[in-house]
């Protein structure tokens, strides 16, 4: 799991396409909006930022199927099952978290 995690860290700090860089595993991007902005974004069980990074940088996703899970104190937790195919446009996800009632 440390390489992945190396590899979804890489992606949200890189400035060029990830998809197209070389010597790179192939990618596809992932684009999330939604609220709230500090929830936190799980992919495959690793922690990889606020959704507010994620909004504004995007993830690189190896090719395959992860699992994407978002948690916020108050709020019922978000799942979302995604396949990244290779060649395919950026997954694109809207993940609104509902708050726990008093």
């Amino acid at each position: 799991m440390g390489v992945r995690r190396l590899a979804f860290t890489a992606a949200l700090l890189c400035a060029c396409n990830p998809a197209e860089a070389p010597g790179q595993q192939p990618t596809v991007s992932l684009r999330m909006t939604g609220t709230p902005a500090d929830a936190v974004v799980i992919i495959d069980d690793e922690a990889v930022g606020t959704l507010e990074l994620v909004m504004a940088h995007g993830v690189a996703l190896p090719v395959g199927v992860h699992h994407i899970t978002l948690k916020a104190e108050g709020y019922f937790p978000w799942d979302k099952e995604v396949e990244a195919k290779l060649g395919s446009e950026p997954i694109r996800l809207d993940a609104k978290l509902m708050p726990v009632p008093d």
